[in-house]
């Protein structure tokens, strides 16, 4: 039973560098201290829809998120309840039928461009963190990530970038900074803020391990 889990929200824009610091933070921490709850993975199944649909998905809208159910996840792993955490797959935008289980860690990493739109998400966490880039770093690192990682042509990011990334940015994503605790200016790069970050969790994790 986890008495006392410290639940910590890191958003920012779509290529901030928001995995970056995860990566960072997680590196320092045994994986039975820390676990982390991607907004990615609670991207609502598709398999209804034809492929070509699926394919003009906007996952940057709200609308595209099963908050529902990432609340509900959340509150129980604050209870001390195991969660089985979905798997939803960018290529086919479908959920798998596997899940991932997930039991309560020290430290609770949620983390995407969209979990501070939801206030009863954002009431669950104890520390806010929004990692913030210039619009040209974020762009760079969205094409590098969505040839290699999503299978799409240069034009076809580029698109998808003025079409929905940038317009949802300003209008869902960037006004969202203002619930932050902690702003982390320079993304990923930031290592000053990131190990300030770093010496909260391992503090914590510390604390709690002698319990």
């Amino acid at each position: 039973m986890i008495n006392n889990m410290l639940i910590i929200g890191i958003a920012g824009g779509t290529g901030s560098g928001k995995s970056t610091v995860v990566k960072k933070i997680m590196e320092l921490q045994p994986e039975t201290d820390v676990v982390i709850l991607p907004q990615d993975s609670y991207y609502r199944d598709s398999s209804h829809l034809p492929l070509g649909e699926r394919l003009e998905i906007n996952f940057d809208h709200p609308d595209s998120l099963e908050f529902d159910l990432l609340v509900e996840h959340v509150r129980r792993l604050k209870k001390g309840e195991s969660i089985e955490q979905p798997m939803y797959s960018y290529l086919t935008c479908t959920r798998s039928v596997e899940t991932i289980p997930i039991a309560p860690r020290h430290v609770i990493i949620v983390e995407g461009i969209l979990i501070f739109y939801d206030k009863r998400l954002r009431s669950l966490m104890d520390i806010k963190v929004f990692v913030d880039a210039d619009a040209d770093d974020r762009l760079g690192r969205v094409i590098t990530r969505d040839i290699v990682e999503r299978g799409r042509s240069v034009n076809r990011v580029l698109e998808r970038y003025e079409k929905t990334v940038k317009p949802m940015h300003l209008q869902f994503v960037e006004p969202t900074k203002r619930y932050a605790d902690i702003i982390i200016p320079q993304g990923g790069h930031n290592d000053v803020a990131i190990g300030m970050l770093q010496s909260v969790v391992e503090k914590h994790c510390n604390v709690q391990r002698k319990k």
